[in-house]
């Protein structure tokens, strides 16, 4: 807090406040219980510069389309693993020639 004298009266202190929620500095008087000046911070613009701004969003655009066409691939080659692993399933339980039907869970108690 800083006081600074008044240029009304002599007597009178007026004290700057900083807002805790904009962090604006807030000058009050007293006396009055008034706020006798504002004065908002200043903010930086949201794209302090436009052209790489635009550039980021292509590159970001190139990178999305990266992940998507990875991401396709792999789905697509996922039916062949899984068919894969089926067929090798399939081949060890026909040459499993126990005959008995694998034990189930609850067959053990």
């Amino acid at each position: 807090m800083r006081y600074d004298s008044g240029m009304a009266q002599s007597n009178s202190l007026t004290f700057e406040v900083k807002c805790p929620c904009c962090e604006a500095t807030l000058k009050i008087d007293p006396e009055l219980q008034i706020v006798l000046h504002h004065q908002a911070v200043e903010k930086k613009p949201p794209i302090e510069d436009l052209h790489a701004a635009v550039q980021n969003l292509k590159g970001e655009a190139a990178r999305r389309n990266d992940i998507f066409e990875k991401s396709f691939a792999s789905h697509l080659t996922a039916d062949k693993v899984r068919e894969k692993k089926f067929d090798e399933l399939l081949k060890q339980a026909k040459e499993d020639k126990t005959g008995a039907p694998p034990k189930r869970p609850f067959d053990l108690d």
